[in-house]
Formats: structure tokens, sequence, C-alpha cells
């Protein structure tokens, strides 16, 4: 049992809840998943089973797309409405004064990751020593907004939704936070949901609901996706049955008797099949060496 499964992750589930009911709906321990979603945020959690579980570090496609809603005059220590209350200002901003503030978010920014995360700082998870009471200096890191719209904006009760395409690492709720230092009246966020990740969105996502009914009927496992769906856009290397044979078995394949794909100068990952175009796994060309070096094997050995 190997393949992909993309769930629409519900509210008040962490991650691992949703690892856990599918270990149960599948009937299987080997189950991971990628892009770790807050409780409160709801969306595309893509859940890696069997083989697949080996994808988590190597996915090509790791830019996500959110809507988020957030209001201004207040802020939290979470950065989010599950939070404590730290501030309170008063809101002399509106719609227009929102958009445009975005500008300056669009594109590279420096984002401070929050406490309130799974960053790991000397061993130690920011969540743990935030909820200790504990702050410790971080460094900002370089994020990515590839697309930042404003959607809707209710005046009244200083409440905006975005629509956010960015780059891996990036915090939804300290970008909310920065958008309301900007104006003066501090942000927090008040919802999030995700709606695309590692190349999926929600079209291709079933409700926990939907999976349930599947698994009663004993056809959850018809919609695992192939291991391959997730490297689709790589540049792809055909390899003959001798070759296949042995890739499988570790051995370092001389470039100079491969056809690879034109694309591929750069020594960026490539897409391993064998000769009936089944899924062998992801390596990249080592030029210095002469060899097509393995990155991950998802085939059987032999």
């Amino acid at each position: 049992m190997d393949g992909i499964i993309i769930m629409d992750k519900p509210e008040d589930f962490t991650s691992f809840d949703m690892v856990a009911k599918m270990r149960r709906l599948l009937g299987t321990r080997k189950v991971g998943h990628a892009g770790t979603l807050d409780p409160m945020a709801t969306g595309v959690l893509p859940i890696f089973v069997g083989r697949a579980t080996k994808c988590s570090d190597i996915l090509p496609n790791q830019n996500k797309r959110y809507t988020a809603v957030f209001e201004l005059g207040y802020t939290t220590d979470t950065l989010d409405a599950t939070g404590r209350v730290l501030s309170r200002s008063e809101v002399l901003v509106g719609k227009a004064e929102v958009e445009a503030a975005l500008e300056q978010f669009r594109g590279e920014i420096m984002q401070l990751p929050p406490m309130y995360s799974a960053i790991q700082i000397n061993g130690k998870r920011l969540y743990d020593l935030a909820r200790q009471g504990i702050e410790i200096e971080r460094e900002k890191r370089p994020v990515t907004i590839t697309h930042l719209e404003l959607l809707d904006g209710d005046e009244e009760n200083h409440r905006y939704k975005i629509d956010v395409a960015c780059s891996k690492g990036t915090y939804i709720r300290t970008l909310c936070a920065d958008i309301g230092e900007a104006l003066g009246c501090g942000a927090t966020m008040t919802a999030l949901r995700r709606t695309e990740a590692a190349g999926f969105s929600l079209a291709d996502s079933l409700t926990l609901e939907q999976a349930e009914q599947l698994s009663q009927q004993g056809t959850l496992t018809d919609q695992l996706l192939p291991i391959a769906s997730l490297f689709s856009d790589l540049p792809q290397l055909s390899l003959s049955g001798k070759q296949e044979t042995m890739y499988r078995n570790g051995v370092k394949l001389d470039l100079n008797r491969l056809q690879l794909p034109v694309q591929q100068g750069d020594g960026g990952d490539i897409c391993v099949v064998g000769e009936d175009g089944t899924f062998l796994g992801i390596s990249f060309a080592d030029r210095e060496n002469g060899v097509l070096k393995l990155k991950k094997l998802f085939a059987l050995i032999g």
C-alpha cells in the first residue's frame, strides 16, 4: 500500500491526529504527512502512505497557498485568535489602507518565526519554551510571497480576508501580524485555510467524512495517488532493463551511457523510470564523477 491521499483537514485536528485517523482507516502503520497545519487551520494536507513516506524531504514543489482572515486592533502571544491578548489599539484605517499596506509584503521579505512554532533552537521546540513563558531571540529568515491579494474587507468589524501564495517556511500568522504592525494598530489571524500544497489543491482533497465512508465501503485505497505524481514536473530519465536492475541495486550508472533529459544540465533532480514506465526513484547527475547518483530509491531492490 503505497501512495498519497490528499485530505482536507478539519478544524481542531492536529496534523498528527489526521495521521492517526488515516492509519486506522487504511489499516496500516506506515503513514505520514507533509506540511504541518495548526489545529485551528483547515485545508490541504497531503497524507503519505507506505513508501511515499520517504518523499517528505525531497518534494520538488514545496510552495503553498492559503486564504486567511485577520482582525485589526489587537495582538496575541500566538499571533492568532487562540492566544492570550497582549494589546488592543484603536483602528483608524480601512480597506484602502490595508490594500496599500500589502505591497510591501510581496516578493522576498524577511520574517521572524513566531515563538509558538515547531522550530527547534538548541534542541528545543519554540512552542515548548513559549508555554513556559520563555521567549528567546530568533533570527529573521527570508521567505517569498509570490501572490498576495485582498479578497474581502469588513471595515466595520476590521476584518480582512487575503489570498497568499508563498514559499516553504512562511508563517501566515506572522504575515498578518506584520501587516497589522505596518498599519499601526496590530492584527491577529482569526482563520486559515490552506488551498494548495505539494502541487495539489482542495479539488484533489477528501474530507474526513468522505474518507470514513470510503473506508467502510472498502474503497479508500482506490483514492491513493501514485508516488510519481509528486514528481511529475521533474525531467524524466528512462532506463533499459539491464540499467534498471543495476539502479534497483544501488549501482551508480555511467552518465555517458544514459540519454539524460535535455534540460538536465544543472545537476537538479531527475525522475527515473524503468523500461515499462515504472517509477523507480529520484537521482541527479553527478557531472564531476560522471555518474547518476541516487537520491532516493522507491522501487523494490532486485
